[in-house]
């Protein structure tokens, strides 16, 4: 099979030589439909000489946002890319202001939205965009051009050779998409990726998950206007893999049970919330029931790769599997083998109590510069290490500066930033990627995040504090969905903490605790401030005396994409964090009494 090397050549290969029977996924009035690779091909085509038609030419801007993942998505991407168009993704979640910064930004000329809410903020900023010549729907929506009018039509022998023509024009250095950066501080930068640069992290990256040819199914939900999950796509192609696109968020349960896919990718975000899903199922157990799920629970906790417990400790393994973990499985299709996690910091206890469950956590590292996997685990050949993001990739080098930041090079770093020169020269020096975090690789080639460069801040008495680290560890406790440690240039580092609302009013209700009807009252109830101070202390004691946290904060917000609390790969907005809750991280510092000193005296109460 020939070796791709623009991103078009994915399917175009598979769909020549290879042939997929429902090759990508989605549900459509209750039913999966599902596309050929042929059939993926003779759609783009049409669309490639409708585009052509239009007048786009190679180089033009053409932007993505859907609200999900669908197959519509796919026919474009690979329709625009064999004709030298550049997509430019974009957050459906993001403001009306940011869609106009990007579109103007990026000079799109033509704009796909997925539905009715995509399209409103689009019409809102459209005559602030001259460049903005048409807009198309994947739904069907009243007032606006249909996608599917774009692919009624037969390619004539003109528009086929024209085609073919710009196919073969297309250098694998050329420039193939912009996708601009969510950020945590002001506006997003572009970052260009060129075919070459994702052609060769797929094909690096293909070395590293079990994905054999046609082998396996994949559900796919994390948004395509990541790189992290678009690179899985190419690669879903690369391999065969059968691609569904799950409904919502809201419905991944559901559709993994119905397709039983092998691999899924994740955030560690999902992978918390599930765990805290199947502990709060357990915690309604009694009897031998309760005992053996706790006891393989505390057995999955304890996991190591590569039989490292002993044969005794793998006995028990076996057994638990049968008993307990078999039902997690069944509870995710049954089928589920791998869970692709990136994005950000993965809590170690997850990847062993999952990996002990027979669904292996591969934790990566990357960043969308670097297109975007640098490292991630594998558990074949003895590639995997719990609590770090894996070996290198092939062809990608990586070094460790005299401040800890880790610098990376290869065929994966962007071509720069979109017209932004200065910024581009300030993270690529002499060909390294500077990559703003900091790390260190251990004797058996390993790579561990650490924290974020940018993040890490002094104390006044001029301790560092790696924040990343403590929030990961405090993120452990049921009670706490979000936090973020402050404390830069002050006494003691401290946390803003939002509530798992759930998970608080379970304890209340298990305690015969009254508690106000509003939960974001809750955050005003001495004795909740108690428990989640005392959840905070118990973390405490694995930290040095200036990383624990003192005091802090709960915030009655729950913090989200569309309030601007999170990144759309949910990472805080520091920043943002800081500006909106500044009253009451300057309470903390200005405040007289404590809650770390309210818990001594209501210990007894919170006991009851």
């Amino acid at each position: 099979m020939r070796t791709p090397k623009r991103l078009f050549d994915f399917i175009d290969i598979m769909a020549s030589e290879r042939p997929s029977e429902n090759a990508v996924n989605s549900k459509i009035n209750g039913k999966w439909v599902g596309l050929s690779t042929p059939e993926i091909c003779d759609l783009g085509n049409k669309l490639s000489a409708k585009l052509i038609k239009m007048g786009i030419s190679p180089g033009d801007k053409i932007a993505m946002i859907s609200s999900t993942n669908r197959t519509e998505w796919v026919i474009a991407d690979f329709a625009m890319s064999q004709i030298g168009g550049i997509n430019v993704p974009i957050y459906p979640t993001i403001s009306s202001e940011d869609y106009a910064y990007i579109m103007n930004h990026a000079e799109v000329k033509c704009c796909f939205v997925s539905d009715k809410e995509v399209l409103r903020k689009v019409r809102e900023i459209e005559s602030k965009c001259p460049s903005l010549e048409n807009i198309f729907s994947f739904d069907l929506i009243k007032g606006c051009n249909h996608f599917d009018t774009l692919i009624d039509e037969i390619a004539n022998k003109s528009a086929v050779n024209e085609i073919k023509k710009r196919k073969n024009a297309i250098d694998p250095m050329d420039l193939a998409t912009i996708i601009y950066t969510s950020g945590t501080t002001g506006k997003p930068k572009g970052v260009m990726l060129s075919h070459n640069n994702i052609v060769s992290n797929v094909i690096a990256s293909k070395k590293r998950l079990p994905l054999g040819y046609f082998k396996a199914k994949a559900l796919s939900f994390l948004p395509l206007c990541h790189i992290y999950e678009r690179m899985l796509l190419y690669l879903y192609f690369y391999s065969g893999t059968k691609i569904y696109f799950a409904e919502s968020l809201e419905t991944i349960s559901e559709n993994l049970n119905e397709i039983k896919p092998e691999f899924m990718t994740a955030v560690p975000r999902l992978l918390e919330k599930l765990f805290d899903k199947i502990i709060a199922k357990g915690e309604l157990l009694t009897g031998i029931k309760k005992k053996l799920f706790d006891w393989a629970v505390g057995l999955g906790l304890r996991y190591e790769p590569y039989g490292k417990n002993g044969w005794w400790y793998e006995f028990q393994l076996k057994i638990a599997r049968k008993l307990i973990f078999k039902k997690w499985q069944e509870a995710l299709g049954g089928n589920l083998t791998t869970i692709a996690s990136g994005s950000a910091a993965l809590q170690p206890r997850l990847a062993r109590v999952f990996t002990a469950a027979g669904m292996t956590v591969a934790e990566g590292y990357g960043l969308t510069e670097t297109s975007p996997v640098i490292s991630v685990n594998d558990m074949r050949n003895f590639q995997m290490k719990i609590g770090s993001v894996g070996p290198l990739l092939d062809d990608v080098e990586v070094k460790i500066a005299k401040d800890g930041e880790i610098l990376c090079k290869g065929p994966n770093i962007m071509i720069g930033y979109y017209k932004d020169e200065e910024k581009t020269n300030e993270v690529i020096k002499n060909g390294y990627f500077h990559t703003g975090d900091i790390g260190q690789i251990d004797a058996d080639g390993f790579l561990k995040i650490t924290d974020r460069k940018k993040a890490m801040f002094k104390t006044s008495g001029g301790k560092y504090i790696a924040p990343q680290v403590i929030e990961n560890a405090m993120k452990q406790s049921v009670f706490i969905e979000q936090i973020m440690v402050v404390g830069e240039n002050q006494k003691f580092p401290a946390a803003l903490i939002q509530l798992n609302f759930e998970a608080i009013e379970a304890w209340a209700i298990e305690k015969q605790i009254t508690i106000d009807a509003n939960p974001a009252l809750w955050c005003e109830n001495i004795k909740v401030q108690n428990k989640i101070m005392s959840e905070v202390n118990n973390i405490n004691e694995h930290f040095g005396q200036w990383e624990k946290i003192k005091d802090i904060r709960l915030t009655a917000d729950v913090w989200s994409v569309d309030d601007g609390h999170l990144t759309p790969t949910m990472k805080l907005k520091r920043k943002v964090i800081k500006e909106k809750y500044n009253l009451l991280i300057e309470n903390i510092y200005t405040a007289k009494k404590y809650y770390a000193r309210t818990v001594f005296f209501c210990m007894f109460d919170m006991c009851k």
